[in-house]
């Protein structure tokens, strides 16, 4: 199948744009820049164009296509969101409120556009072409400043009534627990986010135990990160050791819930927290084990992500095409 298709994964941090073959099997000009949020929605629609204008004249230039090769723009982004219509209907990290994305997009660029959630869309490309592929139920957990999903029944993502399907993240793994940014008490998110996790850290160095994650962030505590604790853990750092622990647990508790209402086949793990390697997974699948009923543990793989900060272009990708028809 010819063509290409454009994918750009916006985030509150970052925008990421690049291309992929219409059968997915290549990719090409990945670029990302800083998104600069504060500086309004109408200069964020602009870098949006440039970087998706500057993917196009690199195919053209580089990999022997013509502009008309280009079915289209697929565009992941923060949500809620309306695909129908292509609006953000908001996004508190941007600060947007029903946004019309989808066809600022189509209009600035002269490409056909398509929109769906940013979680959705890293969701499908681990399926299409990722750690989740030759998956037929797939549950996608999506692991970064906050923790996002996505659901695909029978290689179609799952969006539910009202778009708002696959917000893992906002499970409640803890009645009266840690309160979430959502403003509930006890989400997955308030445990297992990349801030969760450093906050734990935190905690724990608070009793003064020693350990080598002060040396990690330069003894500024407040700089501390998840990638600090995975580092930590994998130099045998007890304290380091136990905040991954008590991830598995968290994630294995929230992967197990999935497991019984869902009984998927795939369950793919994407973002920072693949960092942490077997020192999760092992104790997460254990936990998995422990709490889900055991036909459904043994129907699912429970697998890394494997195409790291290209999932949510890949997969924007990917929700083009199924969109429009074209594939996927």
């Amino acid at each position: 199948m010819s063509g290409w298709v454009i994918g750009v994964d916006l985030g509150g941090t970052t925008i990421s744009v690049g291309a992929s073959s219409r059968d997915g099997t290549r990719r090409a000009a990945l670029r990302t820049v800083a998104t600069l949020a504060a500086e309004g929605a109408d200069a964020v629609v602009g870098r949006i164009v440039a970087e998706v204008q500057a993917v196009a004249a690199d195919l053209t230039a580089h990999h022997g296509a013509a502009r008309g090769d280009i079915l289209g723009v697929g565009i992941g982004s923060p949500g809620p969101l309306d695909r129908q219509t292509g609006v953000v209907i908001v996004t508190p990290n941007l600060g947007w409120t029903n946004f019309p994305l989808r066809d600022r997009v189509a209009a600035g660029t002269g490409f056909d556009a398509t929109l769906d959630n940013d979680a959705n869309c890293a969701a499908l490309g681990e399926w299409w072409q990722g750690g989740a592929r030759g998956g037929r139920h797939v549950v996608a957990f999506t692991l970064g400043t906050g923790v996002g999903g996505g659901l695909i029944v029978d290689g179609r993502l799952f969006h539910g009534a009202s778009d708002m399907a696959g917000e893992i993240g906002h499970m409640t793994i803890e009645t009266g627990g840690r309160k979430c940014g959502c403003g509930n008490h006890g989400c997955l998110e308030a445990y297992a986010s990349g801030p969760a996790i450093a906050t734990r850290a935190r905690e724990a160095l608070e009793h003064h135990v020693p350990s080598v994650l002060r040396d990690q962030c330069g003894g500024d505590l407040p700089a501390l990160t998840a990638a600090h604790v995975y580092a930590a853990a994998a130099q045998g750092d007890a304290v380091a050791q136990a905040i991954v622990r008590e991830t598995a647990m968290y994630l294995g508790t929230g992967v197990a819930n999935m497991l019984n209402v869902f009984n998927p086949d795939v369950v793919v793990l994407a973002g920072g927290v693949t960092q942490a390697g077997e020192a999760l997974f092992a104790p997460l699948r254990d936990e998995v084990a422990r709490r889900a009923f055991a036909p459904a543990v043994a129907a699912a793989r429970i697998v890394p992500g494997t195409l790291g900060a290209e999932a949510g272009v890949v997969g924007a990708a990917a929700t083009y095409l199924q969109q429009r028809g074209l594939g996927a």
